[in-house]
């Protein structure tokens, strides 16, 4: 198997059980072709870390929108997620039982992700002190201000969107689709990206690339979002 794959090819990446990380805000860079490729497959029990479970079917543009159908077909066994407001199938699968929902600040799962990629055991972070987030975590006092200690999440599969990808796999990101997606790609075994648009190497300027080729494995032609 080479760099260029299909979207069924991605998903049968992807293992019952496997810590996966999907990028996306709202939908805007989430990789759609794998995502929907990985609902058909017969994989569950899967453990997701995503900004947040995006539109079910006949919400955003009439269709499933990041990693809805994932939550639909209930792949998803525990989610690590900043919120679920948009998506009401989230909340009634975590009401039921069915759904271990670890609702994380935004922020403090964007660091957990980014030392998770870096190396590092977790961060220290002020964000959830004295409320609900804090239960059950280390709390560490740094000259004389506490801090929760927040580990590091590292992932098996990353599955993301770039705007411009070159063949070699260097990424660019347009706008807000960038989000979870460079820190993820650091993070995980394996990278899959999605390419919008592909080109040759060279056409993206050094200076723009934000997810070098060195960390993807795996490229498939998405097309326009």
């Amino acid at each position: 198997m080479g760099k260029f794959i299909s979207a069924q090819e991605a998903a049968a990446m992807v293992k019952d059980g496997d810590f996966v990380m999907v990028g996306g805000f709202l939908g805007h860079g989430t990789p759609d072709s794998i995502v929907s490729a990985l609902a058909d497959t017969e994989v569950k029990d899967l453990t997701v870390a995503v900004n947040d479970t995006g539109f079910p079917e006949g919400g955003e543009k009439h269709g499933f929108r990041g990693v809805s159908e994932l939550i639909a077909r209930h792949k998803v066994k525990t989610l690590y997620v900043s919120h679920i407001g948009t998506n009401p199938e989230t909340g009634k699968q975590m009401s039921e039982g069915s759904l271990d929902v670890r609702l994380i600040p935004q922020g403090t799962l964007a660091e957990q992700i980014r030392a998770g990629g870096f190396g590092l055991g977790g961060v220290l972070t002020p964000t959830g002190i004295g409320t609900d987030v804090a239960k059950g975590k280390q709390v560490i006092t740094v000259d004389g201000k506490e801090y929760l200690l927040e580990t590091a999440l590292k992932g098996d599969v990353c599955l993301i969107r770039g705007s411009v990808v070159d063949k070699l796999g260097n990424v660019y990101y347009k706008g807000s689709t960038r989000n979870f997606c460079p820190l993820m790609a650091a993070a995980c075994k394996t990278v899959i990206v999605e390419a919008e648009q592909l080109v040759e190497p060279g056409e993206i300027p050094p200076e723009n690339v934000m997810t070098p080729f060195i960390l993807v494995d795996y490229i498939v032609e998405g097309g326009k979002q």
